[in-house]
């Protein structure tokens, strides 16, 4: 009897790893097709920003905007690969009667103050509300002019613009002094076929296992009864 109760949690374990496995697959599909969609998005051609983006429709809409920034800017703190740490430019910019966001991108910690203001420029990138503040980011050091995040809504009301920021891909004419850092799908997570390798690989240790207690305990059974 114990032995058959002991099946049926074994056949039970290793159906519900399987079931997560096959989960992990189809969430593995619906993360693929929602990073090609994504890619489509950046890499189609640039329209005028609309009047009123919605984040939820309009992250990654490939945009073009002419117009001026504005004296004002704000230092995003960043990390580059084989570079080392920086900051993110977030002007303001003035363009068709309205003020947004522009992230204009990346500068070495010393160059900080010579930015190009109150020039005409075209502007080409991807809308974007990024979300990377959570409860472990510090608050902005205001006095230094120094955040450690891109709050859309935190940063416009800071800039007194619009709660809309492009990312920008292209500056004409641009500074030599700024390296756009280009939005791609590179940095949005896709560990579904990992964590599905890992369920299919413990419901195969579990099935050992089972086999092994099982195989043991017939044996020991046989044995006592010589």
């Amino acid at each position: 009897m114990k032995r058959v109760l002991f099946a049926v949690f074994s056949l039970a374990g290793t159906a519900v790893l399987l079931w997560l496995g096959n989960w992990q697959l189809d969430r593995l599909a619906w993360k693929q097709t929602v990073l090609e969609q994504i890619d489509q998005r950046i890499a189609a051609p640039a329209v005028p920003v609309p009047p009123i983006p919605d984040p939820s429709e309009d992250t990654y809409l490939q945009v073009f905007a002419e117009g001026r920034f504005g004296q004002e800017y704000i230092r995003v703190l960043v990390s580059q690969k084989r570079i080392g740490a920086g900051y993110r430019v977030i002007s303001a910019f003035k363009t068709e009667g309205r003020r947004i966001l522009v992230d204009r991108g990346f500068i070495d910690l010393s160059m900080s103050s010579d930015m190009q203001a109150d020039q005409a420029v075209v502007v080409q990138g991807n809308l974007h509300w990024p979300d990377e503040v959570d409860g472990f980011t510090p608050a902005p050091d205001l006095e230094k002019n120094i955040w450690f995040a891109r709050d859309v809504r935190a940063l416009s009301e800071a800039l007194q613009t619009q709660p809309i920021l492009i990312v920008a891909s292209q500056i004409s004419p641009p500074d030599q002094n700024i390296k756009p850092l280009e939005i791609d799908s590179s940095a949005i997570p896709n560990d579904h076929l990992q964590y599905a390798v890992t369920w299919f690989s413990l419901a195969a240790i579990w099935i050992m296992m089972s086999g092994a207690f099982l195989w043991h305990s017939q044996k020991k059974k046989k044995g006592l009864s010589i």
